[in-house]
């Protein structure tokens, strides 16, 4: 299992042969993801956009504007609410 240490200013190195796996070059982004029983993923954040197709299905019946707009304003209400 590959190993890193953090130094004092909270850097770590990620072994080659992880950013290899994970596609990461230079610039790349990593999102730190906390899983429902605690452990954090490490995530690359920066994927072309082409990773993207499938990720949402489209809607089996059309949405009306007016539906829009009521999730619109119920979202609205409820992030005031918090």
């Amino acid at each position: 299992m590959p190993t890193s240490t953090v130094t004092s200013k909270g850097q770590i190195t990620i072994p080659a042969r992880v950013r290899k796996e994970l596609g990461l070059e230079p610039g790349s982004r990593i999102d730190f993801v906390k899983t429902a029983d605690g452990v954090y993923e490490l995530v690359p954040a920066t994927q072309s956009i082409t990773s993207l197709k499938g990720f949402v299905t489209a809607p089996t019946t059309p949405i009306t504007l007016a539906e829009i707009d009521d999730a619109i304003a119920a979202a609205a209400i409820d992030r005031n609410t918090r």
